[in-house]
């Protein structure tokens, strides 16, 4: 049974977890990673880095995939025009930075010994944190758990509605990983902030 996150003697956090929950965690951030570089938001990678930095042709209106539409919020709901004149300069890097978080997960359990495709289950995966890492491992767990939560429409106070679906409806099973998310998030906090 998974623990969750555990504090680390130089801080930051360590965990141990199933070959199947790091395919799990993997799989999720690669499918952030494709949600977030699939529109127009995202540079090219052959532009100049300080082109790009100074490139502010961005996207002006809010994106229609409703993931990418909680996780890149109007910051101006009163304002439309304001509102699209100050998306260009935020979204694209807002986008990038997500993406790069997701990667890294990807990243530190492929380095922790996931491989490629999980053959025995009983293998399992020891992940080493230090505080930056687990900083960016919290943000990419907060995405992860907002996209699947628009996917699903969790909304709050709904548990009721979660306990009564019969066990066959296949939202059962995406919102317990909804809820693992949340456990995995929560541990990962508490091991950093000591508590």
């Amino acid at each position: 049974m998974f623990e969750g996150f555990q504090p680390r003697r130089r801080g930051g956090a360590v965990a141990t977890l199933s070959a199947v929950e790091a395919d799990l965690l993997r799989s999720l951030a690669a499918q952030m990673v494709e949600l977030l570089r699939s529109e127009e938001a995202v540079q090219p990678t052959d532009v100049d880095p300080l082109e790009n930095l100074l490139d502010f042709d961005g996207p002006t209106t809010a994106p229609d995939d409703p993931v990418l539409a909680r996780l890149f919020p109007t910051a101006y709901r009163d304002d439309e025009e304001f509102a699209a004149d100050f998306r260009p300069f935020t979204e694209t890097q807002l986008r990038d930075g997500k993406a790069t978080r997701a990667l890294r997960v990807i990243q530190t359990l492929e380095e922790a010994g996931l491989p490629p495709h999980v053959g025995d289950e009983r293998l399992v995966i020891d992940v080493e944190l230090d505080p930056p890492e687990a900083m960016e491992w919290m943000k990419a767990i907060t995405d992860l758990r907002l996209a699947l939560g628009v996917r699903l429409g969790v909304e709050q106070d709904d548990e009721e509605f979660w306990d009564a679906l019969p066990e066959d409806d296949p939202r059962v099973q995406v919102h317990d990983i909804y809820d693992w998310l949340a456990f995995l998030q929560e541990t990962l906090v508490r091991a950093v902030s000591g508590r």
